[in-house]
């Protein structure tokens, strides 16, 4: 189904699908800045349904919504949170939903941010068209 045209033309979807482990990771991937970046640890990913397929060519967007928050009963620096994200299509078509579970640092426990600035050196500058 998901690398051989041939046998999924002769199937319901006609063509190939995008493999659902994929969807996951990037459904997954695209929530990190908003929901995960700093977290501490991932403990689990629950409920992942995948109630329509993606294809090649198919634009996925995600969302990602608080369900659940609790201290953590063995580590007095975190907390653990339950997020439910979904992934839908072009069309808004919802191609993958799932809860994950993660353990947080609570405020002023976890580790410095660190900023970075961008160096221009002579050849960033000549390629951004800021020099002649």
């Amino acid at each position: 189904m998901h690398f051989d045209r041939h046998y999924s033309a002769g199937t319901q979807w006609g063509k190939p699908l995008v493999d659902s482990t994929f969807t996951l990771a990037l459904v997954t991937g695209q929530s990190v800045t908003d929901i995960s970046q700093h977290v501490m640890a991932n403990l689990g990913w629950d409920r992942v349904r995948l109630p329509n397929p993606v294809f090649e060519g198919d634009t996925l967007y995600s969302q990602s919504g608080v369900l659940s928050t609790r201290e953590s009963a063995s580590r007095s620096d975190v907390g653990i949170i339950t997020v439910r994200t979904i992934g839908f299509n072009q069309d808004g078509v919802i191609v993958i939903t799932f809860e994950r579970t993660l353990m947080v640092y609570r405020k002023g426990h976890g580790p410095l941010f660190s900023f970075v600035e961008p160096v221009w050196d002579e050849r960033s500058r000549k390629a951004a068209g800021l020099e002649a």
